[in-house]
């Protein structure tokens, strides 16, 4: 191509990984709030979590539609076009975290709404910090396209399961015990399947930075490079 025409195309790369980090800041700066709300009962905070659910909606459109726009107009190939396939498959991703965000702020606000007796004693702040960093290093991983540190996010998931199953052995434990506890253990147990899930969606970010990278599809294989059952 004609070196304009080439400059062109890169600064059109340049410009939509811009905004995928932008929309991953959007997320982040969402599943911190949540949190924060969660903990301290500030519902200006959640009901602001909620309200931007449609912020994070609307970068997944833009950019949507924008990688269609250079799919159509530059045809791309080899690494451009991996690169294209990771951004849509990264925006989907992100704006499901974004969903899971609105879920946890919705819970938040349930749960403040409401009386505060028969509350299960749970910390939840070790498995949030882990999905949070998670995310962050996932999106860290992508903006250096560094599929070492990629690979990295892909062993903490392993991390953010075991604290889930933990979760669900004590919120048993306490409705077991005290079946008062059912109708908070139940709000509890959605936030933290909502935590997992984010940590979930950042293993698949960083499998799609791997992708990027190096072209090596690396979903459903196990860290050690055994297949998964």
């Amino acid at each position: 191509m004609p070196e304009h025409i080439s400059k062109q195309f890169d600064a059109e790369l340049e410009a939509v990984r811009t905004r995928v980090l932008q929309m991953g800041g959007l997320v982040e700066e969402q599943i911190v709030n949540a949190i924060e709300g969660l903990a301290s009962g500030n519902m200006e905070l959640i009901d602001g979590v909620i309200a931007n659910d449609h912020r994070v909606n609307a970068y997944e459109v833009e950019l949507d539609e924008a990688c269609s726009h250079i799919i159509a107009k530059r045809q791309p190939a080899a690494g451009d076009l991996r690169l294209i396939i990771a951004i849509i498959k990264t925006i989907t991703d992100l704006e499901r975290i974004g969903d899971e965000a609105e879920k946890i702020g919705r819970m938040a606000k349930l749960i403040h709404s409401s009386d505060r007796l028969h509350m299960p004693r749970l910390e939840m702040k070790h498995v949030a910090g882990l999905t949070i960093d998670m995310l962050r290093h996932a999106l860290d991983a992508f903006a250096r396209l560094d599929s070492r540190a990629a690979d990295e996010v892909v062993r903490q998931d392993r991390l953010v399961d075991d604290e889930f199953r933990s979760i669900l052995r004590q919120l048993i434990t306490f409705m077991m015990e005290d079946p008062r506890t059912i109708t908070r253990s139940l709000e509890i147990l959605f936030i933290a399947k909502a935590l997992e899930r984010i940590g979930d969606h950042s293993k698949n970010m960083a499998e799609y930075v791997v992708y990027m990278v190096e072209g090596r599809d690396v979903r459903h294989i196990r860290v050690s490079g055994e297949a998964a059952a």
